[in-house]
């Protein structure tokens, strides 16, 4: 069984789910953490944020999803201005953030926590259908829904996370460094995976990530965000034929990978 997209209505309902954002500004007290980002998301793309530790990878992620207040631009999603929306109501308009770190609840039990990604459908029973198409897809899960989250491996709750968040019914699904701490070969499932789902549901996705080169392999457009700016953007293969950005980022991803190969 695939996982298909929901048939449900929309509690949001939205003409396109296209993403546009505008001279965002993002401050933690003195701290300017994004500094005029300007980037979109068209329906069903894939765009890949690219960047170091400190760039605002993260901070743009949550602002979107709104957990951090924007300071100064426009957010806006499906033609509507969500700016100063809450993360529900954004969530409900099937923009749905995975966060870094999966930030699964591990004293739940793995059915639990599929379960709260579901919290904001109000039809049940096509939640309860999906669970049990992604209890086919990720086998390992099924085998431990009974279980705390806590049993799972670093891969598993990973893919729990990204779970929990197609529950919501994503049109726009925003990841935070998924192959964060996995090795080489889980990294590949979870890109595989993510190439997947968008194939079968034309899921958009936003897709922040340090590993510059899995994420240009199925991203159709790219940024490079340094010190909370966008330095560069493109089509993955410009950006490849870029010398700053192959050196800086594709080098050293590349020897990475050799090492653990």
């Amino acid at each position: 069984m695939s996982i298909e997209a929901s048939t449900e209505t929309p509690t949001e309902a939205l003409p396109e789910a296209g993403l546009e954002v505008h001279d965002l500004h993002v401050r933690y007290g003195r701290v300017h953490a994004l500094r005029g980002v300007s980037l979109n998301v068209k329906p069903g793309e894939i765009v890949a944020v690219l960047g170091a530790n400190g760039a605002g990878k993260s901070s743009l992620l949550n602002t979107l999803i709104g957990l951090q207040p924007a300071a100064g631009g426009r957010v806006s999603y499906g033609g509507a201005d969500i700016t100063g929306w809450p993360p529900s109501r954004r969530i409900r308009s099937h923009l749905v953030l995975v966060p870094e770190g999966r930030r699964i609840v591990t004293s739940l039990t793995v059915h639990e926590n599929l379960m709260m990604g579901a919290f904001t459908r109000p039809d049940r029973h096509a939640a309860t259908t999906e669970i049990a198409a992604i209890y086919e897809r990720f086998p390992h899960l099924a085998a431990r829904r009974h279980l705390a989250a806590a049993v799972l491996s670093g891969g598993e709750q990973q893919m729990l996370a990204i779970g929990r968040g197609l529950l919501a019914a994503p049109r726009l699904m925003m990841l935070d460094e998924p192959s964060l701490g996995l090795s080489p070969r889980l990294t590949s499932e979870v890109f595989a995976l993510l190439r997947e789902l968008h194939r079968q549901r034309g899921l958009a996705l936003l897709l922040v990530e340090q590993n510059t080169h899995k994420a240009l392999e199925i991203a159709d457009r790219a940024y490079v965000l340094e010190l909370g700016r966008i330095v560069m953007a493109g089509a993955p293969a410009q950006l490849r034929a870029d010398p700053s950005l192959r050196d800086a980022y594709l080098g050293g991803a590349e020897k990475c990978q050799g090492a653990a190969s």
